[in-house]
């Protein structure tokens, strides 16, 4: 009968395995401390090499002492009270908190304390576990630097919008132009801030009443920019404007320019401009309050709907290509007799391409049929009828577009 295998050395492999923990916590890349929680002022009774890499400072130096010494002038000083309050509960606790090197250079420490008991339940040791995390918060605080810049530069970019919005608003019509025999109505709706539509209507003289609607390509605020460069162009200033002309024949020394003329110059003028990549749609026409005449071209823009006092409503389509598209443009004209009670509606696309939740338009048809409807109300509660219903339609009080009228009424 042979003898039994020998039995292992227990002492050996106990031995074997604290030099192999003891190796561990050494090579380990954080900092980690132990403190005698029964001896005074807990003092630290181990540190490992993470230690030494992490705050300059050699095991000898820091035995026997507390680890308090890591601390300095921009230490945190709710940070020190719940470390310490932790430790006198005997409860795990984890901060970070500005620490200092042997050199003096700052650290943020990732410190996170626990608790050791023995078999009574008595906590004899603190061990502590340290981590450099200074990279970290580096980044978070460059981070919320940027984010207060970007706050802030979106809160000026705010202030610039607004201040650009009143602007554009300030060039809108206030009244109905003061010509005997017509009045006037609008709604100006951006879809943002700024918006690339625009109207007006204006006296040109005692006699005569220009008007138009205008959509520039795109949003935002280039084509914010351009509407009010064109409201520039087609404003009742004489010597400005694109819509008048000398002439010494008459008595101003202007004569009114033809709606036609005024297409053709704008298309000439942007035509001749290469650096400018946007168009707009215009329809543009004169008021004569005395023959009830109203002669107009439309560039690429809907014509306006003619709604008379009684009978059928008559829409009028555009002619002409969109201004700026293409050079050396030919635009027609068109002369509608009006009646007494007969009005004009003038609208962007904001109206008729308005969307419901099924992804279709509000259209011309339902624009025709609210225009039915409101026959025998002002123009003012006209075009809030137009807004209330596109509105209903698209199901928001917001649209994804400009949105612009503008109503006419001879009386």
């Amino acid at each position: 009968m042979t003898d039994p295998s020998p039995t292992p050395n227990l002492e050996a492999s106990a031995e074997a395995l604290i030099r192999l923990k003891d190796r561990a916590l050494s090579a380990s890349a954080e900092g980690i401390t132990i403190a005698d929680a029964r001896l005074p002022d807990r003092p630290l009774i181990y540190v490992n090499a993470g230690f030494k890499r992490l705050t300059g400072y050699s095991r000898e130096e820091v035995l026997g002492r507390n680890c308090r010494f890591l601390q300095g002038a921009g230490t945190a000083a709710d940070t020190v009270t719940e470390i310490r309050a932790a430790i006198e509960e005997g409860r795990e606790c984890t901060v970070e908190i500005l620490n200092y090197r042997k050199d003096g250079s700052p650290f943020w420490n990732r410190l996170a304390i626990t608790p050791v008991e023995d078999e009574s339940g008595e906590i004899t040791h603190f061990i502590g576990i340290q981590s450099d995390v200074s990279a970290r918060r580096r980044a978070e605080d460059d981070l919320r630097k940027a984010k207060l810049d970007l706050e802030n530069a979106l809160s000026e970019l705010q202030r610039d919008l607004d201040l650009a919005a009143r602007v554009q608003r300030s060039l809108l019509p206030r009244t109905s132009p003061d010509i005997e025999g017509l009045v006037a109505a609008w709604r100006f709706i951006p879809s943002a801030h700024l918006a690339g539509d625009f109207l007006n209507i204006f006296a040109l003289d005692d006699r005569h009443a220009g008007m138009y609607v205008l959509d520039v390509s795109g949003h935002g605020a280039s084509a914010a920019l351009l509407s009010v460069t064109l409201s520039r162009w087609l404003s009742a200033i004489r010597d400005e404007s694109s819509l008048f002309q000398p002439d010494k024949d008459q008595k101003t020394g202007f004569r009114i320019t033809r709606p036609a003329e005024v297409a053709a110059y704008l298309n000439n003028r942007f035509s001749a401009s290469p650096g400018i990549a946007q168009y707009f749609t215009m329809v543009y026409g004169v008021m004569n309050v005395e023959t009830r005449r109203f002669t107009y071209t439309a560039a690429g823009h809907p014509g306006p709907i003619q709604v008379p006092r009684s009978g059928e409503p008559v829409t009028h389509d555009s002619t002409g290509v969109p201004i700026g598209m293409l050079a050396n443009v030919e635009y027609a004209e068109r002369t509608l007799q009006l009646d007494s009670g007969d009005r004009l509606y003038f609208y962007t696309d904001g109206v008729t391409e308005a969307l419901d939740s099924s992804e279709e338009e509000f259209g011309r048809a339902r624009l025709i049929e609210t225009l039915e409807a409101c026959r025998r109300i002002t123009p003012e509660e006209a075009l809030q009828e137009i807004v209330t219903r596109v509105r209903r339609w698209q199901g928001s009080e917001l649209g994804s577009d400009d949105l612009s009228l503008l109503v006419t009424e001879i009386v």
